[in-house]
């Protein structure tokens, strides 16, 4: 297989976030925002994202016209509008999009519907209890109302010890008539976990057969992604399959990239290719889950990028960090 990276890079990061929570009491992204999702829709772009307002998770749409400057369009996934499984906590994480990784980015119907994968923590807080993995879909061309599935799609009950911990940051894709979807899993929900990669797939998007051998991507001991190899965001590149996701070593959280020919067999990049940033700067902490998109030639990175507060942040998590949507290209962008 192929090996050569270079198509896939994003070594110039834009100096700014390109969203930022609210810091409005009391609204859905109070203390920050988290998890893009970048796609094309009806000639404008579109993020959805992740808001966290202290109870948990809920989820909004962005739109923008050149990808750097973006407005909040609405919330689209509430809570306490689910069922009992999916009322405290809704993160979505991918609407299904078009396959190439230098293709326009627009969402695809099945079944002449838009389908979104997300995943709910059942208890209230951060990441609280083990998720499980839904879905929801929509014939709304504005995007705005959607109708969940009344059950879970995925439970850790039914999974292996890897991912007994929960399910989530989801990644799903049809290629020839099979549906594919990618998944975090942890081993445990407290203490120091170890966060895989699974894969799941469907013909139908109702009956899922989890592969048989999960984990796709495992941690490397005493590596830069020793303890999470997370957030699969995977897309085609040419004649192969590119997985971008972020690795976690317990103190920093940066992107990596993985390769394969088949969607089920993959070879991982033994270095990062998006590390943190210098003290001070957005993502001094964490560089980490993709979402990568192209326009006129230039690929786009988007990712969650975190440091330590400074004075003037309109946001500050629960725990002292200011959390932020940040971007890397391909190449350098006018100033």
């Amino acid at each position: 297989m192929d090996m050569e990276i270079t198509s896939c890079l994003t070594p110039y990061k834009y100096p700014e976030p390109v969203l930022v929570g609210s810091g409005v009491e009391g609204a859905f992204d109070y203390h920050a925002v988290d998890c893009p999702f970048v796609f094309r829709h009806n000639d404008r772009f579109y993020m959805m994202y992740v808001g966290f307002d202290g109870s948990g998770y809920q989820t909004a749409l962005a739109v923008s016209d050149d990808l750097l400057h973006w407005e909040h369009l609405s919330t689209i996934l509430r809570r306490d509008e689910g069922a009992e499984w999916d009322s405290r906590n809704i993160a979505g994480t991918w609407i299904l999009r078009d396959n190439e990784m230098s293709g326009p980015g627009t969402l695809k119907k099945w079944d002449g519907k838009y389908w979104l994968a997300y995943h709910s923590y059942p208890g209230e807080g951060y990441e609280e209890g083990s998720a499980k993995i839904g879905l929801a879909w929509t014939e709304d061309e504005s995007l705005l109302t959607w109708n969940r599935l009344p059950d879970p799609i995925l439970v850790p009950e039914d999974g292996e010890e890897w991912e007994k911990g929960g399910l989530y940051k989801e990644c799903l894709i049809e290629h020839e008539g099979t549906f594919y979807l990618f998944y975090n899993a942890k081993n445990q929900d407290h203490g120091r976990w170890l966060e895989q990669t699974g894969l799941a797939t469907s013909t139908d998007l109702v009956h899922w057969d989890r592969y048989e051998h999960n984990p796709v991507l495992r941690v490397t001991p005493d590596a830069w992604d020793s303890g999470f190899v997370s957030d699969p965001c995977v897309l085609r590149d040419g004649d192969r399959w590119a997985m971008f996701f972020f690795g976690y070593n317990y103190k920093h959280a940066q992107e990596g990239l993985a390769l394969s020919t088949d969607l089920f067999h993959w070879s991982k990049l033994p270095e990062p290719i998006l590390t943190v940033g210098q003290e001070g700067e957005l993502d001094a902490i964490f560089a980490h889950k993709p979402s990568v998109i192209s326009h006129n030639g230039i690929l786009y990175h988007f990712y969650t990028a975190s440091r330590r507060p400074q004075e003037g942040d309109r946001t500050c998590n629960i725990w002292p960090e200011f959390r932020s949507i940040a971007v890397a290209t391909s190449k350098k962008l006018k100033d």
